[in-house]
């Protein structure tokens, strides 16, 4: 086993042990390469988890907030400035509803969930629906809509209400809800499912819960945490798919690196919130939106979606074509991308990758999640599929080596 890096032995020194200690100490990035503290650089196919949408070092990304440091700091909600103004009315302008919307800026996607869980909350329900496996945050509402036990399970009892239903199983979900429509507040889902596996859902699996939900008059909460922002080619995936609802939450990719989380509300739910319902002394604060809108203004001007949607087939068609017996399943759309492997060896694959100089996730024992930034290259994605059957030659020896 090697000896613990300076950074790492820092962390071990000072921080609560909440993740263990991290695998790398990096100190500098540039577009889609990291380098850690020894000088090895990597191909960087996580983004910080989907959220170094535009890499590392973006010149629009720096000049907005270099520019935004001397012009103004921050503020407070009590005041208003342009850059929380302007990334507003793009985020309405985009969402495209025909009813009145409305945004709410926050830090994180877990406190945009647990703003959403209040949102539903004001309807006078309490019954909420989500997904088995899905994955929300870890404040406690929006922990309580995760549903993942083991990460509940330490923190019970938790806000109550919260129901859980399998993933893409309408039936299911329907069966909850006419149990007692009339107290039913809101449905809350990933448009695909993250954390859990990069899930994708059936083309009609969306469009069946907005009619459910509209039929009844609930909430339809699309969590797009890690979908929006032009992840899966769009804007928002819920609305790519034809598509309406109630709430969205986003959040990662929406300042490239810089916190900030937010909430759109539509139609009657855009009304909800009144002076003093909710607040956050950061949310919204000048540099986080200045780089909102430097994020959404080159994805504008260098046509990023048209960009994602051709990276992410060339990365799925060209992984299938190897035809490796290890791997089970490729699925994603846009450049997030889940790889279901037919053993259960994601660690050890993660750590193989690091060695030959990639960063990828194994966002569950059999699931590899591949989430690099926007701007990644064709040449790029073609090196890390060169890479891919040496790496998972490595991680499956290591595996039966450890037996």
């Amino acid at each position: 086993m090697t000896s613990a890096s300076p950074l790492q032995q820092s962390w071990t020194n000072t921080m609560m042990n909440a993740y263990g200690t991290p695998v790398l100490g990096l100190v500098r990035g540039k577009g889609c390469i990291v380098e850690d503290e020894n000088g090895k650089e990597y191909l960087d196919l996580l983004s910080g988890i989907a959220v170094n949408c535009l890499g590392h070092q973006h010149p629009a990304i720096i000049e907005a907030v270099t520019d935004q440091l001397h012009t103004l700091g921050h503020t407070s909600n009590f005041f208003v400035h342009p850059p929380e103004a302007h990334l507003a009315e793009r985020l309405v302008t985009a969402f495209g509803s025909d009813q009145p919307t409305r945004v709410f800026f926050c830090n994180s996607g877990a406190e945009a969930n647990e703003i959403a869980f209040k949102l539903s909350r004001l309807t006078g329900r309490r019954r909420i629906f989500t997904h088995l496996d899905g994955f929300h945050g870890r404040t406690m509402g929006s922990l309580a809509l995760t549903g993942q036990e083991k990460k509940r399970a330490p923190f019970e009892p938790m806000p109550a209400g919260v129901e859980y239903f399998p993933f893409n199983d309408f039936a299911a979900l329907q069966a909850l809800v006419e149990k007692d429509p009339e107290n039913t507040a809101a449905v809350i889902i990933e448009p695909i499912m993250g954390e859990a596996g990069v899930m994708v859902p059936d083309d009609d699996y969306l469009q069946k819960i907005r009619d459910l939900t509209s039929h009844y008059g609930i909430l339809m909460i699309c969590d797009e945490v890690q979908t929006g922002v032009y992840r899966t080619g769009d804007m928002f995936c819920s609305r790519a798919q034809g598509v309406v609802p109630d709430v969205v939450t986003l959040a990662k990719g929406l300042a490239g690196g810089f916190p900030i989380g937010a909430v759109l509300a539509t139609g009657p739910a855009a009304g909800f919130f009144q002076p003093g319902s909710h607040g956050t002394t950061f949310g919204g604060n000048p540099y986080s939106c200045a780089a909102g809108n430097a994020v959404l203004d080159t994805i504008e001007a260098e046509k990023l979606s048209d960009h994602v949607r051709e990276m992410g087939e060339r990365f799925m068609s060209s992984l299938a074509a190897l035809h490796l017996p290890l791997v089970a399943e490729i699925r994603g759309r846009g450049l997030l991308i889940g790889v279901e492997l037919a053993e259960a060896i994601g660690p050890f694959v993660e750590q193989a990758a690091r060695d030959a100089g990639f960063i990828i996730n194994a966002a569950r024992p059999n699931v590899l999640r591949i989430a690099p930034p926007l701007i990644i290259s064709g040449e790029q994605i073609d090196q890390a599929v060169a890479a891919f059957p040496g790496i998972l030659d490595a991680a499956f020896h290591a595996a039966a080596a450890q037996s």
